[in-house]
This record gives structure tokens, sequence and C-alpha cells, in this order.
């Protein structure tokens, strides 16, 4: 074999290897694409899913509300009567049925006032401290710890006696007593 073939056959050789790297970089590309696609596309279907729930029990809620007014409103007289019974057993169909989505409703009454999970809808003079909730209008429902539908709460205002006493400042003395 002849230098120059031997050359040629060494540099056409160095180009396949090149070819073939190249190719074996791009399929590992595509590869690495794709793997990312399917990742991508699981996690906008449970993004997705949890959107479509998360609506869903939006639409029941109100529905709901409206059962547990019915089940407060049913007379002391009656709560042996067997359609009474299976009223409230209802209940423990829509509690089965909430946990599926995780959903957990928020705690209000007596909580202060937190502008994340509650809607003020009111106040009400109370010997409760200023913006602490003493009434639930609405329950407020949270999915996997993030609020679908905040509670409608009626926050607590000082009395009258409060605002006819001279007002405290940050160190607890009265507004008079700094003056002295």
């Amino acid at each position: 074999m002849s230098k120059d073939k031997k050359s040629a056959d060494q540099a056409k050789d160095r180009e396949l290897e090149a070819k073939c790297q190249e190719y074996l970089q791009g399929w590992q590309r595509a590869q690495a694409d794709y793997q990312n696609l399917q990742k991508e596309t699981a996690a906008r279907a449970g993004e997705l899913r949890e959107y479509i729930q998360a609506n869903l029990l939006l639409e029941v809620l109100p529905i709901y509300d409206h059962y547990q007014l019915a089940l407060k409103h049913i007379p002391a007289e009656l709560a042996e009567a067997d359609w009474v019974k299976g009223f409230v057993h209802i209940k423990k169909n829509f509690s089965e049925f909430f946990k599926q989505f995780a959903l957990e409703e928020i705690k209000s009454e007596g909580e202060e006032f937190d502008p994340q999970v509650h809607e003020a809808v009111g106040q009400a003079e109370s010997d409760q401290p200023e913006n602490r909730v003493i009434k639930e209008v609405s329950a407020g429902y949270k999915i996997n710890g993030q609020v679908i539908r905040p509670a409608k709460v009626i926050l607590a205002k000082s009395t009258k006696a409060d605002e006819d006493s001279p007002e405290k400042s940050a160190a607890g003395q009265t507004v008079a007593d700094e003056a002295r």
C-alpha cells in the first residue's frame, strides 16, 4: 500500500469517526430533548389536573355551603328521624369526596385576620382584640396548602368603651401619661 493511499484511508477513517461522533451527539441530544418533553408534559398534565379539580370543587362548595346551612336548621326534635339520619350521612359522603382532593377547611373563628386566607366582609363590636375573626360567614378552603377560596369573615372592632379611653402607645402608656 502506498503512503498516499494509507494517509487517504486514515483521513477517510477520521472523517467517518467524526461523522459517527456527530451523529451520536445528535442522537443523544434528541434523546435528552425527548426525555425533557416527557417530563414537561407530565408536569403540565399534573398542573391541568389540579386546575380542573380546583374548579370542580369551587362549583361544588356553594352546594355544600347550602347543605350545611340546611343541616344547622333541622329542629332538635327531628334529630332521630330516618330522613335526618340520611341527610347527616350525606355529610360523610361529602367529607370522603373532599379527602380525595386533599381539600381542607381553613380554621377561622378566633384566629387573627390573615388576608392570605380570609376575606373581611364586615366588622362588629366585640371584647375580642381588634382584627380577630369573631364569626365565619362562609368557610374557606385550601388544596395542598393553596387557598382556592378564602374564608369570608367578620372581624372584631374595639367597643365604644375602648374608643373613649385614652389611646395606648406602643410602650403601654396612655397618651395623657406621655404628655406629662
